[in-house]
């Protein structure tokens, strides 16, 4: 069972949610979110990204920094570009993004969820990102960023949100990328049913935020240490959650780039990945191109059709400006939920012993880009900082359903999830 429970929300007005709504603070570097601050002093990258209201230079680290976030979120509330609702609520959060919808549940799913597995996890997660998270809750007194679930489809759910789209929308605006963003209320009798069907679902997936829930865990138990075994239940206890139906949401490719060859020169490295893979050059004279290329076609966005892998075992390098079809022979695929993962397979038999990248997480020799960004920048990275490029098949929703259920974790940087959630839409105060 999983137990979820509606809140009293801190979020915008209905005419300031799309200018204070922002990107999470993860998707774009400390330099970026200074630019999109220096022109918007609402956005909430200015609380998410707290660093860039302070100098270049200063600790991320320092605790000041933290403090500066909560008072930044206090002004929102003082100065009334955001209110808490008076009574505690469900929420439906939805995106469109090129003409495909996804509905998410927005409400707070119980911490002990998450510490007995309930919340089923698929990601390791690094110290220094929990630590950053776990200082951002404590110098806001909130839950800012809410964490991404995923959850079998239920159609009683869906049922309760059409009905919740008969009202009027608490925030309705399209972000500068083409995202239209809405928020409603779920009706108040309608508050019971969600509760006893995610109780019924059992298990719900982490799609996207293993720091941030591992952050909220981790201020839960300091709290309950706190108070004591007498204590009561505190909004701590419970975290910020949006959850999302498996049938409506799209997992991009998450592409590699590398920066050298480990000291092998492009013909061995050639030799290597023949030894490994059926390897075939793509030849489209058509494109206008010679050799081919994706940001040189004629039609780069049909040039990018064809680069793209078409099915599970197949991938695509970029080299010495020429593009490579690569396959995996079937009978090298295991049947394993993660060994079989095509990320897996492609560190396992060519990152690690070929290029020497041996823990993809640390290594500075690679790079990760999501699939949003199109093939054609993995063209432009090679024509700047790197030496080869890695275009991936993306994993599925149902494969990252089954590591999860197999109680394993899947390979750094295996799933890219578009449209992004904003942030500052919903707050949990804690």
């Amino acid at each position: 069972m999983t137990t979820i429970r509606p809140f009293k929300a801190l979020r915008p007005t209905t005419e300031l949610a799309g200018t204070i709504a922002a990107l999470p603070y993860d998707v774009q570097s400390t330099a970026e979110a200074r630019v999109i601050v220096a022109n918007n002093k609402l956005s909430f990258l200015a609380i998410d990204e707290p660093a860039v209201n302070f100098p270049r230079g200063m600790d991320p680290f320092d605790l000041n920094v933290y403090h500066k976030a909560g008072a930044l979120l206090d002004a929102h509330e003082t100065f009334g570009a955001m209110s808490v609702d008076e009574g505690a609520h469900f929420y439906l959060y939805e995106l469109t993004m090129d003409g495909r919808v996804q509905n998410g549940l927005v409400g707070c799913v119980s911490i002990d969820d998450y510490l007995n597995g309930v919340v089923k996890e698929h990601e390791s997660t690094r110290v220094d990102k929990e630590v950053d998270r776990i200082n951002h809750i404590r110098g806001c007194s909130a839950q800012t960023g809410p964490i991404f679930l995923a959850y079998h489809y239920d159609e009683e759910l869906a049922g309760i949100y059409d009905r919740a789209k008969s009202s009027e929308p608490i925030f309705d605006f399209t972000a500068d990328d083409g995202v239209r963003h809405r928020g409603f209320m779920i009706n108040d009798e309608d508050v019971d049913a969600v509760v006893e069907r995610f109780d019924a679902l059992g298990r719900v997936y982490i799609a996207d935020g293993h720091h941030r829930i591992a952050a909220a865990s981790e201020v839960a138990k300091a709290r309950r240490i706190a108070r004591g075994p007498q204590g009561h239940p505190e909004e701590s206890d419970y975290f910020l959650a949006v959850l999302f139906a498996d049938t409506e949401l799209k997992i991009w490719p998450y592409e590699r780039v590398v920066k050298d060859l480990n000291g092998l020169s492009i013909d061995e490295f050639m030799a290597e990945l023949r030894s490994r893979f059926e390897v075939e050059e793509i030849i489209a004279p058509e494109f206008g191109c010679e050799p081919f290329s994706i940001l040189n076609a004629n039609d780069p966005i049909a040039a990018e059709e064809l680069v793209k892998p078409r099915a599970l075992g197949e991938f695509c390098v970029f080299i010495d400006e020429h593009w490579y079809r690569c396959h995996i022979p079937a009978d090298q695929i295991p049947d394993d939920p993660r060994e079989g993962l095509e990320v897996q397979m492609l560190q396992r038999q060519l990152f690690a012993p070929v290029l020497g990248i041996v823990d993809p997480r640390r290594s500075p020799r690679i790079d990760f880009i999501g699939g949003i960004r199109g093939l054609g920048e993995l063209e432009r990275r090679c024509s700047i900082d790197c030496v080869a490029a890695f275009a991936l098949s993306p994993t599925s929703i149902d494969e990252l359903f089954a590591v999860a259920d197999a109680n394993l974790l899947m390979p750094p940087k295996s799933t890219w999830f578009e449209p992004k959630l904003r942030s500052g839409l919903f707050i949990h105060k804690i």
